[in-house]
């Protein structure tokens, strides 16, 4: 069983127990976090794609550590101009362990919202909506293309 997962704006493939490093999540270490952006869930028969993303499933995990990533320079040059910089960066990172995939829940049915209009009975908006769309303006005709003239 697993799941992808979208945070930090990256992607991940995650299954119960994985311990993974994602950019920094509000939390201390200890604490639990849900994490509702699942873009595909599959539980070993079945594969569920969300368009973009899977409507009532999660991943919960546990927060291990807050840390940061190894440093990385960043280096620009422009040869023959006299022109260097260096700069560093650390990323703050939080590290994860998975300890759950949620399933879908049922989804609730949705009560039907009524439009009145003036000497109408009540319609619910869909097939209020089908009326107003079945009425489509006719195709402009096209002119026939002028005839260039020999001169």
């Amino acid at each position: 069983m697993f799941a992808v997962v979208k945070t930090g704006g990256k992607q991940l493939r995650v299954a119960t127990g994985d311990i993974i490093e994602v950019e920094k999540l509000p939390g201390e270490a200890g604490d639990t976090v849900v994490l509702d952006n699942v873009l595909l869930l599959n539980d070993g028969k079945t594969t569920k794609i969300g368009t973009p993303g899977i409507a009532g499933a999660s991943v919960t995990a546990t927060i291990l550590e807050q840390k940061r990533a190894d440093k990385i320079i960043v280096f620009k040059k422009q040869r023959r101009k006299g022109y260097r910089r260096t700069m560093g960066h650390r990323q703050q990172l939080t590290v994860l362990k998975i300890s759950g995939l949620g399933g879908t829940k049922k989804a609730t049915p949705k009560k039907d919202t009524t439009v009145k209009s003036k000497g109408e009975k009540a319609k619910t908006k869909k097939t209020a909506l089908k009326k107003t769309t079945a009425k489509a303006k006719p195709a402009a005709k096209k002119t026939p293309a002028k005839k260039p003239t020999k001169s």
